[in-house]
């Protein structure tokens, strides 16, 4: 249905003036309204968060790496994760795309203004002639069973996913930065006690070598002594290896090339506490509350639903309206009208497309709701084996203090026995060997980070989740007090 206003042909000898008007006023139009699209008409951009960044007591961190011979805490080693790591930038732009979709399907609510101009010489015979028309046309989706408003809806629900994929890749990048930075920490402490044990072993070795020349060692006891020492040797360049790979790893995790030197400040002695002891059952119906992981899922499984709607909309008619001026010169002849009409499309065969496109999203839905459930299962066992695994590390480390100090005592005096000629080389070695094991502080520590990421918890606050009274730390669990300072 449609009504046309026509005006009558008439001619003119200077109708070139008014084209250019006409394509002038349409050139420009065009100008304005692509500015006006660059300024994000829809604020779509606030639905995005700020890159991830460490906020402590309310302010940003540098995201700067440090001078060479200044030493990385957890702090700057989190923050520089957070920043340089390319894995963070990935999805906080894959939500900057996603919020540019919520965007695309809020246009299509608006009309579409399109303009057009033509021009043509025609030669006929002997005769030739200029053609030129120029049009605006105005057109409007009205009604279309909500199709426009279930794209929306998908639109919105993968935004929201792609925010919750965004917290649980950050809160992945912190954990690995943890992770790395305490493995880090752990093998710095292995090469501690490796040197320490060599040396011990060197002194085994010059002991049992000055009792052979006074004859009251034997030659076995010198030959034990010196395989220990080669023993402690090689244990010791292993370690040194493992701790070059763990700084490698762990530059990699910051953003930063494998071959950069890192320091590491000294970590303070653990001093593990039951606070984190509870219902584990409450712990997991926490976790799946919280995890940004599972509620990425729900969201994407909410997609699917309104997937389903748009899908089942798209087969019905639609409703629009069209309307604008159009202008004509046919050889000097002018013809000026105005159109408005209403446009019904009525699908009456498509060729089963949408059958199969309702059968696809329903079995999407499916696919969809079977992954929820299976990262619900997940948070479970990993909320269940990271406390596990904590409690384990917690007992653990309250004894090695008692058996640290007896191991150094047993080796004193076996040692002191052996010079005086009383013990023999073995109790000296088997005392030697206890006290070379390593510290397992920062092994507490990569466990305490795992139970804590497990359930959300990542440590300190993230930019992109301000804290309710803005008074510092959201996550302090894992970062003790006196390292809870601006850099």
């Amino acid at each position: 249905m449609a009504y046309t206003t026509p005006s009558a042909l008439s001619r003119h000898t200077r109708t070139p003036p008014r084209r250019l008007a006409i394509a002038t006023l349409l050139a420009a139009l065009a100008g304005e309204l692509q500015a006006f699209e660059v300024a994000d008409p829809f604020a779509t951009g606030a639905l995005t968060p700020p890159p991830p960044a460490l906020i402590i007591d309310g302010a940003a961190l540098p995201c700067q790496p440090l001078a060479a011979d200044v030493p990385y805490g957890v702090l700057e080693v989190v923050d520089l994760a957070l920043c340089l790591n390319p894995t963070t930038r990935e999805v906080w732009s894959a939500a900057r795309l996603q919020a540019a979709q919520v965007g695309l399907a809020q246009a299509d609510f608006l009309p579409a203004l399109d303009g057009r101009v033509a021009g043509s010489r025609v030669r006929v015979d002997a005769r030739s002639a200029n053609q030129s028309n120029a049009a605006l046309t105005l057109s409007w989706l009205l009604f279309d069973f909500g199709a426009r408003s279930a794209n929306l809806e998908v639109a919105r629900q993968l935004m929201s996913a792609a925010v919750s994929t965004l917290d649980a890749t950050v809160q992945n990048v912190f954990l690995e930065a943890l992770r790395a930075y305490y493995n880090a920490q752990a093998a710095r402490a292995a090469v501690t006690a490796a040197r320490e044990s060599e040396k011990a072993s060197r002194e085994s070795l010059s002991a049992a070598e000055v009792r052979y020349q006074v004859g009251t060692g034997t030659p076995a006891d010198r030959l034990q002594a010196q395989t220990a020492w080669s023993q402690a040797t090689l244990t010791r360049i292993r370690a040194e290896g493992v701790q070059r790979n763990t700084l490698g790893r762990l530059a990699n995790v910051m953003g930063l090339d494998a071959n950069r030197p890192l320091l590491l400040d000294d970590i303070p002695a653990a001093s593990p506490e039951a606070s984190f002891e509870g219902d584990v059952a409450a712990l997991i119906a926490e976790a799946r509350e919280r995890r940004p992981d599972l509620q990425a899922a729900e969201a994407e499984l909410k997609a699917a639903q309104s997937g389903v709607d748009y899908a089942r909309a798209a087969g019905l008619p639609t409703l629009s309206l069209s309307a604008g001026p159009k202008w004509e010169d046919l050889g000097g002849a002018s013809a000026n009208s105005n159109s408005i009409g209403l446009v019904v499309n009525l699908p009456l065969f498509s060729g089963f497309s949408t059958t199969y496109s309702v059968r696809a999203a329903e079995a999407r839905t499916e696919v969809q709701a079977a992954r929820r459930d299976n990262v619900r299962q997940q948070v479970a066992l990993d909320v269940w084996e990271a406390y596990q695994n904590l409690t384990t590390a917690t007992q653990t480390i309250r004894t090695s203090a008692d058996l640290l100090a007896s191991a150094e005592q047993s080796e004193r005096v076996a040692l002191g026995r052996y010079k005086a000629g009383v013990g023999n080389i073995l109790d000296v070695l088997n005392a030697q060997s206890a006290r070379s094991a390593p510290s397992i502080a920062a092994c507490w520590r990569s466990a305490l980070a795992r139970k804590s990421a497990s359930h959300e918890h990542p440590a300190p606050e993230i930019r992109s989740r301000p804290p309710p009274d803005h008074t510092g730390c959201r996550w302090c669990l894992l970062v003790p007090p006196e390292q809870r300072t601006v850099a």
